[in-house]
């Protein structure tokens, strides 16, 4: 007899590997609005599953909690009940041998704590506290609520006009989101479950790529109430666009000597072309809504003029302002921030990097924006310095992908610390202070300075991309609340103790995407108009196609291409490519078509008008 073997996984452990898998990506497809109790309940039986046996907390006391909170399940349970709850997971996860069972206790706690009054809506009125009013994933995820499974069905039957037609209804800008939408819509996407979420953005823009006439709107009768609406980018145009067609006289007071606010001074040419951003922008202009740029509020004009002068106010200024560091040597020349270098790039001043060495601080986006900006201008080398690691940026995935093809070097780890400068005040160098990662906060680990020599970085200029503000004063010195620098608006937009005074977009979240600044402008069309004294409908007369009986068939997504990087880095010309007829065809086979199977059709269906 041998004294060792080989171990080979058997059929039934390759099985048992295959429903891990397929469980992660239900877990990951699950809907918002389910009961966290009885998530929490599940959760917790397959964590009792994976005991081992060995130890009394993990082998028993996991029963014990199970037990327990399927009695708040049924009903059966008291006060007294939770409480009895919360001390045993307690004494699981302070007692258990290992993580099976004091990380299964913590999850009970963390459940215990962070939605308890789900739990007492259960104990005292044997029901759930969450009411979801969307139960199609993608549309409840998305922040606008566009209809995606109507237009997608729309793009599979080669209806492009009528998909882009129907999402118009709830986002106006289709264009722009079908090329730079962050698409939290495929977040919860149930075709996760099957294979990959659909590839929502993709087939957006193709329906877009491919509308063939110019849209008519059709208006409502002017109703003579004029709104002013400050700031000119997504948020603003959006309103301006709803309130228009709804017959109200609309004017938009834009800082800027053109319209589109971060759309245009903020994102780069390679990712949203302005041409198309232009056109998007002229579309929404045939409504009717004037324009007034080069508007400065508090300098040209004052907020108490347009309070006096229209019947409602809008503010959407978005987050223009830059963010200091605040290190030795920041004053130096070469020193620049991200939002001035973008917004310069947006005003077609393109700066010249030729031959320069430049270093890029931060982790978002922007960072990334900068960075590749700089390879295109020109640089010699650019170097992203982040005090985390690179899978803790907040940047997507993709773009630092992109940023490193582009010949971006990131350099993880290393926090700022000062800048170097010569006798003529110019940049030198970057001293990064090395740093290791700490215990976990928030979901991210926090850096903590590394027990290393700082590394000097030689470079000529250094660009700031740590985050954007808003420049607030003048809008709190007319009585608007501000709370850490933003506007303080409620949910419907509507400002505390300031009637006809509306807010929304960035002003009021903090930077943020760009359909969170569309669905706040779209929220304070219809609630402006409601302050009116109107009730006007926003619909879409397309028909949808019938459902189709042939998607179940597991297929692969089909990703979007880029131009190769040796090629874009040369230009800003777009560098994503769009999808073919055929790619188009097979992607938009792949709807689960939520809208129509299982409850969502039970909830009133589609959300036909708002």
């Amino acid at each position: 007899m041998s004294r060792l073997s080989i171990v080979t996984k058997d059929r039934a452990e390759e099985t048992v590997e295959e429903l891990y898998k397929d469980l992660e990506r239900r877990i990951q497809a699950s809907q918002p609005g389910l009961c966290p109790v009885d998530l929490a309940a599940s959760f917790l039986n397959m964590c009792h599953a994976q005991s081992c046996g060995k130890c009394t907390p993990c082998r028993v006391g996991l029963g014990q909690l199970e037990s327990l909170i399927h009695q708040v399940l049924d009903g059966d349970a008291s006060e007294t009940t939770l409480k009895l709850i919360e001390t045993t997971a307690q004494s699981i996860y302070t007692t258990a041998d290992c993580a099976i069972g004091s990380e299964a206790a913590r999850m009970v706690l963390k459940g215990v704590r962070g939605f308890r009054d789900d739990y007492l809506e259960h104990i005292h009125h044997g029901r759930c506290l969450n009411v979801q009013n969307q139960p199609v994933p993608c549309v409840a995820q998305c922040p606008a609520h566009v209809d995606i499974p109507g237009y997608i069905s729309l793009v599979h039957d080669g209806r492009y006009n009528d998909a882009v037609q129907l999402i118009r209804k709830d986002n106006p800008f289709p264009s722009v989101c079908g090329l730079i939408c962050e698409h939290p819509c495929e977040v919860r996407c149930r075709r996760t479950m099957v294979d990959d979420p659909i590839n929502i953005r993709g087939l957006k823009r193709f329906a877009c790529d491919h509308e063939d006439h110019l849209p008519t709107f059709k208006k409502y009768d002017a109703t003579n109430k004029k709104v002013a609406i400050i700031g000119g980018g997504p948020s603003g145009l959006s309103a301006a666009f709803y309130l228009s067609i709804m017959g109200h006289d609309v004017t938009v007071f834009e800082q800027r000597h053109r319209l589109g606010g971060m759309l245009r001074y903020g994102i780069p040419a390679y990712r949203l072309p302005r041409e198309a951003l232009d056109h998007e922008i002229d579309v929404l202009k045939t409504t009717g809504f004037k324009t007034k740029t080069d508007i400065s509020i508090g300098k040209d004009i004052s907020l108490a003029e347009l309070d006096q002068n229209f019947d409602a106010l809008y503010v959407s200024i978005g987050a223009h302002n830059d963010r200091k560091i605040g290190i030795e040597g920041e004053d130096a020349n070469g020193v620049m921030s991200a939002v001035e270098m973008l917004r310069e790039i947006g005003d077609e001043h393109m700066p010249d990097f030729t031959n320069q060495r430049i270093c890029v601080i931060g982790g978002g986006n922007v960072a990334m924006d900068v960075a590749r900006s700089s390879i295109r201008l020109g640089a010699k080398s650019v170097q992203i310095i982040y005090r985390r690691r690179q899978i803790d940026m907040t940047a997507l995935p993709e773009e630092v992908e992109g940023a490193i093809a582009d010949g971006c070097e990131i350099m993880e780890l290393y926090a700022p610390g000062r800048i170097e400068k010569d006798a003529d005040n110019n940049v030198t160098a970057f001293i990064a202070v090395p740093q290791i990662v700490g215990a976990i906060k928030w979901g991210r680990p926090t850096p903590v300075k590394a027990h290393q020599e700082e590394v000097r970085i030689p470079c000529d200029k250094v660009i700031v991309a740590i985050g954007q503000g808003i420049d607030s004063q003048s809008f709190g010195d007319f009585g608007i609340p501000i709370e850490r620098g933003r506007l303080q608006a409620f949910d419907t937009s509507e400002v505390k103790n300031k009637a006809g005074i509306f807010a929304g977009g960035d002003c009021v979240t903090g930077p943020a995407t760009v359909i969170r600044a569309i669905a706040a402008g779209k929220v304070a069309a219809a609630n402006i108009d409601e302050y009116l004294g109107y009730e006007h409908e926003i619909n879409s007369s397309v028909d949808i196609p019938r459902i189709r009986f042939d998607d179940h068939q597991p297929c692969g997504r089909v990703n979007m291409k880029e131009r190769p990087a040796s090629e874009r880095i040369h230009d800003f010309k777009l560098m994503e490519c769009g999808m073919s007829e055929e790619e188009a065809l097979q992607e938009s086979s792949r709807c689960l078509h939520c809208d129509h199977f299982g409850y969502g059709i039970f909830k009133g269906g589609r959300e036909a008008k708002w």
